[in-house]
């Protein structure tokens, strides 16, 4: 189906340019991509691990939809594993989770689930081929597959890759074209913003991979006059919400309208449930039918619906309970990071010692002020119930995070547990 998919969109715009990976100098039509992929070698065996972030990952993709292999793609450096060599049938691609909520897991997919979640994307927003896709984000990553790959074989939208997001090198890329459409993670908007290089040639501005902050989107949109449009969605389903309005949003929580195809609801758990055609079969090697299948996948993401609105209320996981009463620290951060010398902050919650009635709230925070802690204390408790006032202030160099802007809660409690007890 795939495959079919693919040579029927190669023919309808074989002489149009499909691909461009600028650090190896090479530049593919759609009719030499389909030449290419008619001969390009599969692996041996069921499977097909694309990695990499150069033309040789597309054809990799190709190589193994005309084969009728197993697709899995992987980062550089990392091994397929936890995954059984049958796998039930119709199925052929095969996500790893990210570890954000527990342990790295695959996720299956048919080929229908795979071209509905490209077609959502590409409809909802309104992706066209006069708009190539540059591409720096991670290919293997379900947000970089879905939004780069997926859209260039399955419906014609030309790709560029930069595979590296240097300032300089971006600026040289984007005169290539007049309108881009740039997908990108929010540490890469911030960077880009500060060294200037954001300017008209990029027609559709995309964030992912982590919560976009409206401060940053605002800020972005005061400075160049581009809109930055949040995109929510999730390994095991694909798309989920996009802002699709033309001005920045007022507040971190709202998050999108549901994609095209795409049903979110709310759950009695308070977390949010994904229907559509485009949500994964399953887990594997061990299933969890009660979370993904049967086209709903059940998140770990506090939410509501309103208004057709989604609005995210942080992870379900994250809550942090002070003596039987719950706050999400996302919430405390979106406050705490407006005080006086605060520069940077992240909030999380720790057992009170030798305590069974609940937490501790600890903000680590970055200041270049040596007296932030004390007036920022006031200005806490001037603000918030007594009880959300961070008990532990932690004055830490920088708050770093992964490729993807995110950052983990789990990581910098164990980091802080250790600085307390050495």
């Amino acid at each position: 189906m795939l495959y079919e998919q693919w040579r029927a969109v190669a023919s309808a715009r074989a002489n149009e340019l499909a691909l461009v990976d600028r650090s190896a100098g090479r530049r593919w039509t759609f009719a030499h991509l389909a030449r290419l992929s008619e001969t390009a070698p599969a692996s041996a065996g069921t499977w097909m691990q694309p990695r990499g972030a150069g033309g040789d990952f597309v054809l990799d993709v190709l190589a193994g939809w005309r084969e009728g292999q197993v697709v899995c793609p992987l980062e550089t450096g990392r091994a397929l594993e936890g995954v059984k060599a049958e796998l039930p049938k119709g199925i052929v691609h095969v996500k790893h989770t990210s570890a954000t909520t527990g342990p790295a897991r695959a996720i299956l997919f048919t080929a229908a689930q795979l071209a509905r979640d490209a077609a959502n994307i590409v409809q909802t927003m309104g992706l066209e081929s006069s708009m190539p896709n540059l591409g720096v984000i991670s290919l293997a990553h379900s947000y970089g597959f879905s939004n780069l790959v997926l859209p260039l074989l399955l419906h014609g939208i030309p790709l560029y890759l930069g595979r590296t997001p240097m300032p300089e090198r971006m600026r040289q890329m984007m005169t290539e074209q007049d309108r881009w459409t740039l997908p990108a993670v929010p540490a890469l908007w911030r960077t880009w913003m500060e060294a200037g290089i954001l300017e008209e040639r990029v027609a559709l501005a995309i964030s992912a991979g982590a919560p976009l902050p409206s401060m940053l989107e605002r800020e972005v949109f005061a400075r160049h006059g581009l809109k930055i449009h949040n995109f929510y969605g999730a390994s095991e389903c694909g798309g989920i919400a996009y802002d699709d309005s033309d001005q920045p949003r007022a507040e971190d929580s709202r998050i999108g309208r549901p994609l095209q195809g795409v049903r979110v609801a709310e759950g009695s758990n308070g977390c949010l449930h994904i229907h559509s055609a485009a949500v994964g079969t399953g887990y594997w090697p061990e299933e969890d039918a009660a979370i993904l299948g049967a086209g709903r996948y059940v998140t770990h993401d506090m939410g509501t619906v309103e208004h057709g609105w989604v609005h995210w209320r942080g992870r379900a996981g994250d809550l942090i309970n002070v003596a039987g009463r719950k706050v999400n620290p996302e919430s405390l951060e979106a406050i705490l990071g407006n005080g006086p010398g605060i520069e940077d902050c992240l909030v999380f919650g720790v057992e009170r010692p030798g305590s069974r009635r609940g937490e501790e709230i600890v903000i680590c925070y970055v200041s270049a002020s040596e007296h932030t802690e004390h007036r920022c204390r006031q200005w806490a408790v001037e603000r918030l119930p007594a009880w959300q006032v961070p008990r532990y202030w932690w004055k830490v160099v920088a708050l770093g995070s992964n490729q993807r802007g995110k950052r983990s809660r789990k990581e910098w409690r164990e980091r802080f547990l250790r600085d307390r007890t050495s």
